[in-house]
Protein backbone atom coordinates (compact mmCIF):
# COMPACT_ATOMS: atom_id res chain seq x y z
CA UNK A 1 0.00 0.00 0.00
CA UNK A 2 2.38 2.32 0.95
CA UNK A 3 4.52 1.56 -2.57
CA UNK A 4 1.39 2.58 -4.44
CA UNK A 5 0.41 5.64 -2.28
CA UNK A 6 4.01 6.87 -2.90
CA UNK A 7 3.93 5.91 -6.87
CA UNK A 8 0.82 8.05 -7.08
CA UNK A 9 2.07 11.10 -5.05
CA UNK A 10 5.11 10.51 -7.48
CA UNK A 11 2.87 10.97 -10.77
CA UNK A 12 0.64 13.80 -8.99
CA UNK A 13 4.07 15.38 -8.26
CA UNK A 14 5.21 15.20 -11.86
CA UNK A 15 2.01 16.34 -13.53
CA UNK A 16 1.83 19.44 -11.60
CA UNK A 17 5.48 20.07 -11.44
CA UNK A 18 4.63 23.15 -14.70
CA UNK A 19 1.29 24.27 -13.59
CA UNK A 20 0.80 27.13 -15.05
CA UNK A 21 -0.47 30.12 -12.71
CA UNK A 22 -4.47 30.96 -12.76
CA UNK A 23 -5.89 31.99 -15.87
CA UNK A 24 -2.82 30.96 -18.21
CA UNK A 25 -2.77 28.19 -20.39
CA UNK A 26 -0.71 27.11 -22.90
CA UNK A 27 -1.61 27.37 -26.78
CA UNK A 28 -1.39 23.72 -28.21
CA UNK A 29 -4.30 23.31 -25.38
CA UNK A 30 -6.48 25.80 -27.22
CA UNK A 31 -5.10 26.20 -30.73
CA UNK A 32 -3.08 22.89 -31.43
CA UNK A 33 -2.85 23.96 -35.51
CA UNK A 34 -0.85 27.29 -34.79
CA UNK A 35 2.63 26.78 -35.56
CA UNK A 36 5.23 27.78 -32.85
CA UNK A 37 8.31 28.45 -32.95
CA UNK A 38 10.27 30.25 -29.72
CA UNK A 39 12.72 31.46 -30.32
CA UNK A 40 13.78 32.53 -27.01
CA UNK A 41 14.42 28.84 -26.06
CA UNK A 42 17.19 28.90 -29.06
CA UNK A 43 19.84 30.58 -30.28
CA UNK A 44 17.88 31.96 -33.19
CA UNK A 45 17.39 35.42 -31.72
CA UNK A 46 18.78 38.79 -31.43
CA UNK A 47 21.01 37.47 -28.73
CA UNK A 48 22.38 34.06 -29.79
CA UNK A 49 21.77 31.78 -27.02
CA UNK A 50 18.70 30.71 -25.42
CA UNK A 51 17.55 33.24 -23.06
CA UNK A 52 17.14 32.54 -18.93
CA UNK A 53 13.14 31.93 -18.11
CA UNK A 54 13.28 29.62 -21.23
CA UNK A 55 13.18 26.43 -19.68
CA UNK A 56 10.83 24.75 -22.95
CA UNK A 57 10.03 26.25 -26.43
CA UNK A 58 6.24 26.62 -25.47
CA UNK A 59 3.74 29.41 -26.13
CA UNK A 60 2.28 30.17 -23.10
CA UNK A 61 -0.66 32.95 -22.86
CA UNK A 62 -3.54 34.33 -20.81
CA UNK A 63 -6.53 32.09 -21.45
CA UNK A 64 -8.75 35.57 -22.64
CA UNK A 65 -5.64 35.57 -25.78
CA UNK A 66 -5.00 32.14 -26.72
CA UNK A 67 -9.27 32.35 -27.09
CA UNK A 68 -9.26 35.28 -29.56
CA UNK A 69 -6.16 33.73 -31.21
CA UNK A 70 -7.77 30.49 -31.83
CA UNK A 71 -10.44 32.55 -33.46
CA UNK A 72 -8.57 34.53 -36.11
CA UNK A 73 -6.39 31.06 -36.85
CA UNK A 74 -10.19 29.52 -37.96
CA UNK A 75 -10.58 32.65 -39.93
CA UNK A 76 -6.97 32.66 -41.41
CA UNK A 77 -6.88 28.99 -42.40
CA UNK A 78 -10.27 29.45 -44.29
CA UNK A 79 -7.82 31.64 -46.65
CA UNK A 80 -4.98 29.28 -46.91
CA UNK A 81 -3.05 30.33 -44.15
CA UNK A 82 -1.83 29.36 -40.69
CA UNK A 83 -0.26 31.63 -37.97
CA UNK A 84 2.94 30.80 -36.46
CA UNK A 85 4.36 32.29 -32.46
CA UNK A 86 7.48 33.60 -32.24
CA UNK A 87 7.29 34.19 -28.94
CA UNK A 88 4.24 34.81 -26.38
CA UNK A 89 4.76 35.32 -22.58
CA UNK A 90 7.90 36.58 -21.54
CA UNK A 91 8.96 36.05 -18.21
CA UNK A 92 10.28 39.29 -16.17
CA UNK A 93 13.84 37.83 -15.70
CA UNK A 94 14.30 37.51 -19.86
CA UNK A 95 13.49 41.19 -19.90
CA UNK A 96 15.83 41.68 -17.61
CA UNK A 97 18.44 39.48 -19.03
CA UNK A 98 18.19 41.29 -22.72
CA UNK A 99 18.73 44.92 -20.39
CA UNK A 100 21.87 43.44 -18.98
CA UNK A 101 23.32 42.37 -22.50
CA UNK A 102 22.31 45.27 -24.31
CA UNK A 103 25.14 47.06 -21.67
CA UNK A 104 27.59 44.53 -22.21
CA UNK A 105 29.54 46.36 -25.87
CA UNK A 106 31.78 43.25 -26.01
CA UNK A 107 29.09 40.61 -27.36
CA UNK A 108 27.78 41.98 -30.88
CA UNK A 109 27.70 38.34 -32.30
CA UNK A 110 24.83 38.34 -33.67
CA UNK A 111 25.10 42.09 -35.18
CA UNK A 112 25.77 41.48 -39.00
CA UNK A 113 22.05 39.58 -38.78
CA UNK A 114 19.80 40.80 -36.64
CA UNK A 115 20.67 44.86 -35.77
CA UNK A 116 23.07 45.91 -38.80
CA UNK A 117 22.12 49.40 -38.72
CA UNK A 118 21.91 50.52 -35.34
CA UNK A 119 24.10 51.16 -31.96
CA UNK A 120 23.28 47.87 -29.71
CA UNK A 121 23.45 50.50 -26.14
CA UNK A 122 20.67 52.34 -28.10
CA UNK A 123 18.27 49.46 -28.95
CA UNK A 124 16.27 50.72 -26.04
CA UNK A 125 15.83 54.17 -26.32
CA UNK A 126 15.05 53.84 -29.49
CA UNK A 127 12.28 51.45 -28.52
CA UNK A 128 13.48 47.92 -30.00
CA UNK A 129 13.43 46.31 -26.69
CA UNK A 130 11.10 47.37 -23.19
CA UNK A 131 12.24 47.42 -20.00
CA UNK A 132 8.55 46.80 -18.98
CA UNK A 133 7.24 44.29 -22.04
CA UNK A 134 3.35 43.45 -22.65
CA UNK A 135 4.80 40.21 -23.14
CA UNK A 136 5.14 39.65 -19.69
CA UNK A 137 1.72 40.61 -18.87
CA UNK A 138 0.67 37.33 -20.85
CA UNK A 139 -1.42 38.37 -23.39
CA UNK A 140 1.07 39.75 -25.95
CA UNK A 141 2.26 37.49 -28.98
CA UNK A 142 5.01 37.85 -31.71
CA UNK A 143 3.87 36.01 -34.55
CA UNK A 144 3.58 35.71 -38.57
CA UNK A 145 1.53 34.46 -41.62
CA UNK A 146 2.68 31.22 -43.42
CA UNK A 147 1.10 29.46 -46.19
CA UNK A 148 -0.42 25.72 -45.48
CA UNK A 149 1.02 25.12 -49.04
CA UNK A 150 4.32 25.55 -47.29
CA UNK A 151 5.98 23.45 -44.83
CA UNK A 152 8.19 24.61 -41.40
CA UNK A 153 11.62 24.14 -42.33
CA UNK A 154 13.12 21.43 -40.01
CA UNK A 155 16.18 23.94 -38.67
CA UNK A 156 17.72 27.28 -38.57
CA UNK A 157 20.81 26.86 -41.10
CA UNK A 158 22.79 29.76 -39.28
CA UNK A 159 22.63 32.42 -41.66
CA UNK A 160 23.51 35.77 -41.51
CA UNK A 161 22.06 37.85 -43.96
CA UNK A 162 21.14 40.87 -42.47
CA UNK A 163 17.57 40.54 -41.44
CA UNK A 164 16.17 43.20 -43.37
CA UNK A 165 17.52 41.59 -46.92
CA UNK A 166 16.15 39.80 -49.34
CA UNK A 167 16.92 35.75 -48.85
CA UNK A 168 15.34 32.40 -49.71
CA UNK A 169 12.27 31.64 -48.63
CA UNK A 170 13.27 28.53 -46.72
CA UNK A 171 15.74 30.88 -44.97
CA UNK A 172 12.71 33.11 -44.00
CA UNK A 173 10.91 29.91 -42.47
CA UNK A 174 8.68 30.15 -45.90
CA UNK A 175 6.92 32.26 -43.92
CA UNK A 176 5.11 35.51 -45.79
CA UNK A 177 7.64 37.95 -46.79
CA UNK A 178 7.07 41.09 -44.51
CA UNK A 179 9.89 42.99 -45.39
CA UNK A 180 11.94 41.80 -42.50
CA UNK A 181 12.69 38.30 -40.99
CA UNK A 182 11.78 38.00 -36.51
CA UNK A 183 13.36 40.13 -34.48
CA UNK A 184 14.92 42.49 -36.63
CA UNK A 185 15.78 45.14 -35.07
CA UNK A 186 16.07 47.78 -37.30
CA UNK A 187 13.06 50.76 -38.85
CA UNK A 188 12.21 48.79 -41.76
CA UNK A 189 10.27 46.29 -38.87
CA UNK A 190 8.18 49.41 -38.26
CA UNK A 191 4.49 48.78 -39.21
CA UNK A 192 4.51 51.78 -41.08
CA UNK A 193 7.69 51.58 -42.47
CA UNK A 194 7.94 53.10 -46.65
CA UNK A 195 10.95 51.66 -47.68
CA UNK A 196 9.43 48.14 -47.99
CA UNK A 197 7.51 46.56 -51.48
CA UNK A 198 3.64 46.75 -52.26
CA UNK A 199 4.35 43.01 -51.60
CA UNK A 200 5.74 43.17 -48.77
CA UNK A 201 3.39 46.18 -47.59
CA UNK A 202 0.19 44.03 -48.20
CA UNK A 203 1.16 40.85 -46.35
CA UNK A 204 1.52 43.08 -42.96
CA UNK A 205 -1.88 44.10 -44.19
CA UNK A 206 -3.20 40.72 -43.98
CA UNK A 207 -2.01 40.23 -40.84
CA UNK A 208 -2.74 43.34 -39.14
CA UNK A 209 -6.37 43.63 -40.42
CA UNK A 210 -6.71 40.01 -39.12
CA UNK A 211 -5.23 40.49 -35.56
CA UNK A 212 -7.36 43.77 -35.39
CA UNK A 213 -10.41 41.69 -36.32
CA UNK A 214 -10.21 39.77 -33.46
CA UNK A 215 -8.90 42.22 -30.62
CA UNK A 216 -5.91 42.60 -31.10
CA UNK A 217 -3.69 46.16 -31.08
CA UNK A 218 -0.38 46.22 -32.76
CA UNK A 219 3.15 48.11 -31.96
CA UNK A 220 4.51 50.61 -34.03
CA UNK A 221 7.86 49.34 -34.14
CA UNK A 222 7.11 45.37 -35.41
CA UNK A 223 5.47 44.70 -37.65
CA UNK A 224 4.74 40.85 -35.73
CA UNK A 225 3.64 42.52 -31.84
CA UNK A 226 0.33 42.22 -30.91
CA UNK A 227 -1.14 42.88 -27.87
CA UNK A 228 -4.85 41.64 -26.78
CA UNK A 229 -6.59 45.09 -26.78
CA UNK A 230 -8.51 44.25 -23.63
CA UNK A 231 -5.81 41.77 -21.72
CA UNK A 232 -6.71 40.29 -18.35
CA UNK A 233 -3.39 41.89 -16.41
CA UNK A 234 -2.57 45.10 -17.90
CA UNK A 235 -0.91 46.35 -15.08
CA UNK A 236 1.03 42.76 -14.00
CA UNK A 237 3.99 41.79 -14.74
CA UNK A 238 4.84 38.03 -14.38
CA UNK A 239 7.87 36.35 -13.84
CA UNK A 240 7.52 32.30 -13.59
CA UNK A 241 9.15 30.32 -16.54
CA UNK A 242 8.18 29.21 -19.40
CA UNK A 243 8.16 25.41 -19.55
Amino acid sequence: MKKIYGLLLSLFLVSNAYALPKGFVYLSDVAPDIIQDMRYATTNNFIGNPIPGYKKGVCILSRQAAEQLQKAQKAIKAQGYTLKVYDCYRPQQAVNYFYKWSQNPKDQRNKAEFYPRENKNELFAKDYIALSSGHSRGSTMDLTLVKLTDLQPKSYDGHLTRCFDKTPKYQNDNSLDMGTRYDCLDRRANVANKEISQVQHNNRLLLGQLMKKYGFKPYYSEWWHYTLRNEPYPKSYFNFPVA
